[in-house]
């Protein structure tokens, strides 16, 4: 069994490497040039372009022929394919993904969706090639990853929301009047839908992001022992302020600091800033000769129960 993922993913490239992870393209469009996300143009070298131009980045995906052509080709090696895939909420990378299944020869694929993006979807591909290493089955993963999605929480704020805007991610009013009252919002991506959501907002960036330190403290309780990775476009400023609030709630264990993918950057900015956080026991190794149910039998937290990966829709606020 192979896993692939896609540049929706944020993963370090010290994880892709270990576990062997296959990632499907995505596209950005600047310019008049086209560059493959995380490939061709990194993080850093697409917020100096973007800083560079007037012209406002869009995105595109595989069409459902690259995705046969990619799978049959990861077939030669093994045949069985787990492909955990953007939100279908946020994009239409799945569909694609999904109609090449007709056209693939010698693939078999099956396919997850995380509803969710960035860190909080890789997360969910970190951990599928762990148990898949420790030869956990699928359905046992499919659990697992039910509840990584379930307990995980990915959020964001940002200066200027024309990005946003541009990409269609909010309405232009929403976004005019969020622009002329100078407000900072607080987004999540909604567990039911995969959908980008508004927790609130804030006057300042520095509101936005006591904004998001409380919706933590009310879905985890102030104190928890917390898995967190903090994400940013090009906005160190904006990190150490995220850091620097969230440590005065939390017990924090911290992930290596990413500069989200320049794909999902299109969409957001350089002066975007956020985190992904996640109950630190939820992520105990999948050992060899465990089941999703002993690991998640030893979850300890408020309101939890096996049932619900059966309805994973338990909202943030």
């Amino acid at each position: 069994m192979q896993i692939v993922a896609d540049r929706g993913a944020d993963l370090s490239q010290a994880v892709i490497d270990q576990y062997n992870i296959n990632i499907a393209p995505l596209y950005i469009n600047l310019d008049g040039q086209t560059y493959s996300s995380g490939v061709d143009i990194d993080s850093k070298t697409f917020y100096q372009k973007l800083g560079q131009t007037d012209a406002m980045p869009t995105t595109s995906m595989p069409s459902p022929g690259d995705f046969a052509q990619l799978f049959d080709s990861l077939a030669q090696d093994d045949p069985d394919i787990f492909y955990i895939h953007i939100s279908s909420g946020l994009s239409g990378t799945s569909k694609a993904a999904q109609q090449s299944l007709e056209l693939v020869k010698n693939a078999n694929v099956e396919m997850f969706d995380s509803k969710t993006l960035s860190s909080p979807y890789g997360w969910q591909v970190e951990a599928a090639a762990k148990a898949l290493n420790n030869g956990w089955s699928i359905p046992d993963i499919k659990i697992y990853l039910q509840s990584i999605r379930l307990f995980s929480n990915g959020m964001f704020t940002l200066n200027d929301l024309k990005y946003l805007i541009h990409g269609g991610r909010i309405s232009h009013l929403k976004g005019f009047l969020a622009t002329a009252l100078q407000l900072k919002p607080v987004i999540v991506v909604d567990k039911a839908t995969g959908k980008y959501i508004d927790a609130g907002k804030g006057r300042t960036i520095k509101g936005a992001i006591k904004q998001i330190a409380s919706a933590l403290a009310k879905f985890y309780g102030e104190g928890a022992k917390l898995r967190i990775q903090l994400l940013q476009g090009d906005f160190n400023e904006g990190v150490e302020m995220l850091k620097d609030v969230i440590d005065q709630h939390f017990e924090t264990i911290y992930e290596e600091t990413l500069h989200i993918a320049p794909v999902l950057g299109a969409h957001t900015g350089p002066s975007m800033v956020g985190l992904c956080a996640g109950p630190w026991e939820l992520f105990a190794n999948p050992t060899k000769g465990t089941t999703a149910e002993e690991l998640l039998g030893k979850f300890k937290f408020p309101g939890f129960s096996l049932s619900l990966l059966r309805d994973s829709n338990k909202p943030i606020l």
